[in-house]
């Protein structure tokens, strides 16, 4: 008994059920790919650089809320105590304008210490130095919007004075290049310079105030450790690991992760009934040539191995083409989704990753062979000698 030819016997009977196994399939991994591609995406995001630890104002997340913390160079120096930890970076983040000819255009400000900046990766032009206050470095929309390019001269406006529209605080930087923001969202107007110069343009420098510290410590394995020693010794802020950000990100997404588990599994459970339905048809139709074989000699398993061969060609086939258009659709879907106002630019909720594709492959190739054990089970209990009898008559 060959198998493939059995298939090729009905070939639009197999045609359709390949597609409708190519459908299931792409369901199925996209489901995969979305239950902890976000996940992945976040942890990847907060590691970009390195650092593994993040120190905010006590009650919330970096960034969260615009409240900051004061004292940060006092601060800093109490992070960088700790044996463990090889670097500490401030960033505040403020409002700021931009003069673009007569007009005025809000943008984000990051202020940083270059020579510990946990944020940006240079695109172009040259980066800041320490000591730079005079520099700035502008975000790809922002060069954009304001029409700037490295060595133009940029006037920021730190604050507008509510009755006489003029500016409290006016700075003029030289744009030394462009960079790519990490946690900017898409096409946000971000700029970057020293933490000074920004502080100043917020109004912050007397008090000497940051949003956060993104803190390194010497190894992954230790990050958590420190973080819970910097926590005891400093209770007036809050004290992250990655590992902690990322639980708490979990929680939040914890139904959307379910309902993508759900969707999941009911592609699966499709997927099994169709290629079932499909090879008890078949068996049913060729129980007479199936009888006539085992009447010859033909074991029963070899008729029990020809069908579930069946089946899992079918799955196999069908998984490989909804691999593709599952890749596909889920470039397609995390190019919508991501585009959700205030989202990072670096996030995705579909990250194809080997062992997340092994998974679905393998999870699919042995519902494949599961689906033909009830068809193979008939044709193994088939009578022969009844079933002849029928055929003849």
């Amino acid at each position: 008994m060959t198998w493939w030819r059995n298939l090729l016997r009905h070939p639009l009977r197999s045609a359709l059920a390949v597609a409708g196994i190519t459908v299931t399939t792409a369901m199925l991994l996209d489901m995969v790919l979305l239950g902890g591609g976000l996940e992945r995406s976040f942890e990847r995001l907060l590691l970009g650089r390195g650092y593994q630890i993040r120190v905010s104002p006590s009650g919330t997340l970096p960034f969260d809320t615009e409240t900051t913390i004061p004292g940060a160079a006092a601060l800093r120096l109490g992070l960088e105590a700790d044996p463990e930890v090889t670097g500490v970076a401030p960033v505040l983040g403020a409002s700021v304008f931009a003069r673009a000819g007569d007009t005025l255009v809000a943008v984000f400000a990051y202020g940083i210490d270059p020579e510990v900046q946990a944020i940006y990766q240079p695109l172009s032009g040259s980066d800041l130095a320490a000591g730079d206050s005079l520099g700035v470095l502008l975000s790809a929309p922002a060069a954009a919007r304001l029409g700037m390019a490295p060595g133009d001269t940029l006037v920021l406006v730190g604050r507008l004075d509510p009755q006489l529209a003029t500016a409290a605080i006016e700075r003029r930087l030289v744009v030394r290049g462009v960079a790519r923001l990490l946690y900017d969202s898409r096409g946000q107007l971000s700029l970057v310079a020293l933490l000074p110069v920004v502080q100043s343009l917020a109004g912050l420098r007397e008090e000497d105030r940051v949003s956060a510290f993104v803190v390194r410590a010497r190894s992954d394995d230790q990050a958590d450790a420190v973080t819970a020693r910097l926590r005891s010794a400093h209770p007036g802020i809050e004290v992250n690991s990655v590992t902690d950000m990322v639980r708490h990100f979990r929680e939040r997404l914890v139904y959307f992760r379910q309902l993508s588990y759900i969707l999941g599994s009911i592609s699966l459970v499709v997927t099994v009934l169709l290629v079932t339905t499909l090879m008890t048809i078949t068996v049913n139709e060729r129980l007479g040539e199936i009888a006539t074989l085992r009447a010859i000699g033909v074991s029963r398993a070899t008729v029990v191995r020809s069908v579930m061969l069946e089946g899992a060609t079918l799955t196999v086939v069908g998984g490989g083409l909804g691999i593709v258009l599952g890749l596909a659709t889920a470039r397609y879907l995390d190019a919508i989704l991501t585009t959700f106002p205030g989202l990072p630019a670096a996030i995705s909720f579909f990250v194809p990753e080997p062992d997340r594709l092994l998974l679905a492959g393998v999870v699919l190739f042995l519902a494949g062979v599961g689906a033909g054990v009830y068809p193979a089970i008939i044709a193994a209990r088939a009578p022969i000698a009844d079933t002849l009898r029928a055929e003849a008559t």
